[in-house]
């Protein structure tokens, strides 16, 4: 198969599809690899890096797209890209459709095969594309969160660990997942008063073994949410419905009980966000204010820590790249359920029952 991996244009965005290391497992196996020019620059993988191990370098997005087959990205396609898909391309990436119409009618009008990292299952259960990216998010928003609770940057001016004598900052976590675990992990490593909230009884217990006295957790409700918020100095939206938005979990009014110069981190705002005043934000301009509380909600955190978060995708995709290009999009989705669950859109249909349901959209499942 012809493989193509364009550089990624996505407000500093600096992973890559695929590592030199991916690619030369493509090459072993026979498969032509495209690899846009400086695709890789930005976390110090040289086009020489590539060629040496067998890829092709070409010119632009426009090369890459026109010589391959299957397109291998990170963050999901901008408009440019988008129009470069045809009927033969099979793409494979992060999407997150649900909370975007406009790329969901680009993708259904290409006609391509379009699977999506975040909706790809695991054996058992589990999400195992997005679980790496989350980790990184996880840990990336209390690291996020503490900076801008500096008084500096418009925060309450306080650190989460404390001193002795004084107490530590108090950090609500909603959703006990995999982000939110690993944000509970960065903010306990701090010192911090952490409850987690969830609606499962099992994860509940899950974390308070694994936590101990370290942390509290809370059954998720709204009288619950909106008397521990009004209390924290550092809340985090990491609730996650598989290939549907996310819930609205903080509302305008709850927000308002909220102390001024405190701190949100939506990690969820690729879905959506957790928050009722959640918009998505860049790199370049990362917090915004309202009613006093400050929002970082940026669309692509893990893509701050490039270089990291690449080798950690590269780690869960690559078997699924290589299975597709072994025996191209439809073989290997017929022989392997999980993979087919990350089918989002083919043949101009929407093929994945949340995405449909939150974009109000038809739901044709493949014959």
């Amino acid at each position: 198969m012809r493989i193509g991996v364009p550089k990624e244009i996505k407000n500093h965005e600096y992973r890559v599809g695929l590592t030199p290391t991916s690619v030369r497992e493509l090459t072993n196996f026979g498969h032509e690899v495209f690899i846009e020019t400086n695709a890789g620059m930005g976390i110090d993988f040289s086009d020489e890096d590539y060629a040496r191990v067998g890829a092709t370098i070409v010119g632009d997005a426009k090369e890459v797209f026109a010589k391959s087959d299957m397109i291998v990205k990170v963050k999901e396609p901008q408009a440019s890209e988008i129009a470069l898909l045809e009927e033969r391309h099979t793409l494979f990436t992060y999407l997150h459709l649900a909370a975007d119409m406009p790329q969901t009618e680009g993708l259904m009008k290409s006609g391509a095969t379009c699977i999506a990292y975040e909706t790809v299952t695991g054996q058992p259960g589990g999400l195992p594309l997005l679980k790496p990216m989350s980790e990184v998010a996880g840990r990336m928003s209390i690291q996020a969160g503490a900076h801008y609770l500096e008084k500096e940057q418009g925060g309450r001016g306080v650190l989460l660990g404390g001193v002795p004598g004084v107490n530590p900052g108090k950090v609500v976590i909603l959703g006990g997942g995999v982000a939110g675990v690993n944000a509970a992990m960065m903010a306990t490593g701090q010192r911090a008063d952490v409850t987690i909230f969830d609606i499962s009884n099992e994860k509940m217990a899950e974390l308070d073994l694994h936590f101990g006295s370290t942390i509290k957790t809370q059954f998720s409700t709204v009288e619950a949410i909106q008397r521990e918020i009004a209390e924290a100095h550092l809340v985090i939206g990491a609730v996650l419905v598989p290939g549907d938005a996310a819930p609205k979990l903080v509302t305008r009014d709850m927000l308002k009980t909220m102390k001024r110069g405190s701190v949100i981190v939506d990690i969820a705002i690729d879905q959506g966000g957790c928050f009722e005043t959640s918009k998505p934000t860049t790199h370049d301009d990362p917090v915004y204010e309202v009613d006093g509380i400050i929002h970082y909600c940026v669309a692509n955190m893990p893509g701050a820590v490039a270089r990291t978060s690449t080798f950690a995708l590269n780690n869960a995709t690559l078997p699924h790249v290589i299975r597709l290009a072994n025996l191209g999009a439809t073989e290997a989705m017929a022989r392997d359920p999980n993979l087919a669950n990350g089918l989002n859109v083919s043949e101009g249909k929407i093929r994945h029952k949340a995405v449909a349901t939150a974009l109000a959209l038809p739901y044709e499942p493949v014959a």
